[in-house]
C-alpha cells in the first residue's frame, strides 16, 4: 500500500481581507517520488455553504432561482441562469437552520421535512476551503407564486422564482443544460429517490354494491348428497 503523504502549513498570510477573504499559504509536503517541497498557494476563504432541492411529491416540481451569477459573467457566460437556492452558513448556525432560511428568504417558501444528503462537498478545492452541505425539503408548491420575486434588496438580491417539473429539471441535467454543479448533482440524485418520494399510491377500492350484484353461485345439494353417501366417487 502507498505511504500516507503528508502536508503542512508553515505559514499564512492573509493577502486580501474584504467581504471574502484570500489567504497566501506556505506549505511543505511530502512528493510522490519520497521527497518533499515547499509551495506556495493562494487560498479563497468565504466560509462554508448550503444549498437546498425543495421538491413537491404530490405535484413532481421541484423550486429553482434565477438570478445574475458573476462568476458566470467573469467568463463570458450568460449570468442569469436558474439555480438552486443556496447561501452561506452563518457562524454558530446549524446546517438546517441555515437551509430553511436561506430558502425563505430566496423564495418566499417554508421548507419542510429537510435533510441532508452529503454533509459538505468541496467546491474547488485547489483553490478554496469552501464545502456546501446538500440539503432536500419537501413544500407546498400550491403556495408559491411562480414568477414572484424575492430576496433582499439591501444585500443587492435581485431573485425570481422558477417552478420547474421534476422530469424537465433531471432532462436539463442529463443533456448539459444545466450550468451549476450543485444543480446537477441535485438533478441526479432525484432521479434515483424520486419514485421514493412521491405518494404511495391508494390501494383499489370495491364497493360493497359490487361485491352483492355478483352472480349468485350454483350448488346441487342433491348432487352433494349422492357423492357423500357413496364415499365421493
Amino acid at each position: 500500500m502507498p505511504k500516507k503523504l503528508k502536508a503542512e502549513i508553515t505559514e499564512r498570510k492573509r493577502v486580501y481581507d474584504g467581504f471574502f477573504k484570500v489567504d497566501e499559504l506556505t506549505i511543505n509536503m511530502n512528493t510522490h517520488n519520497g521527497g518533499s517541497m515547499e509551495i506556495k498557494r493562494l487560498v479563497f476563504e468565504r466560509g462554508h455553504a448550503v444549498a437546498i432541492l425543495g421538491y413537491d411529491p404530490s405535484t413532481d416540481e421541484v423550486l429553482l432561482v434565477n438570478e445574475m451569477h458573476p462568476g458566470l459573467l467573469s467568463a463570458g457566460d450568460y449570468p442569469f441562469i436558474n439555480a438552486l437556492p443556496a447561501g452561506m452558513i452563518d457562524p454558530g448556525e446549524a446546517v438546517l437552520e441555515a437551509a430553511a432560511r436561506e430558502f425563505f428568504e430566496e423564495t418566499g417558501a417554508q421548507l419542510n421535512s429537510a435533510r441532508i444528503i452529503h454533509d459538505g462537498a468541496y467546491v474547488s478545492s485547489g483553490g478554496t476551503s469552501e464545502k456546501i452541505t446538500l440539503v432536500i425539503g419537501t413544500l407546498d408548491m400550491s403556495k408559491v407564486v411562480n414568477g414572484s420575486l424575492q430576496g433582499k434588496t439591501e444585500e443587492g438580491e435581485d431573485i425570481r422564482v422558477v417552478v420547474v417539473k421534476a422530469e424537465d429539471y433531471i432532462a436539463q441535467a442529463e443533456s448539459g443544460q444545466l450550468r451549476d454543479m450543485k444543480c446537477m448533482v441535485f438533478a441526479l440524485w432525484l432521479a434515483r429517490n424520486r419514485e421514493k418520494m412521491k405518494p404511495a399510491k391508494p390501494e383499489p377500492y370495491i364497493r360493497r354494491s359490487a361485491l352483492r350484484n355478483r352472480a349468485p353461485v350454483s350448488i346441487d345439494v342433491l348432487e352433494l348428497v349422492r357423492e357423500a353417501r357413496s364415499g365421493g366417487k
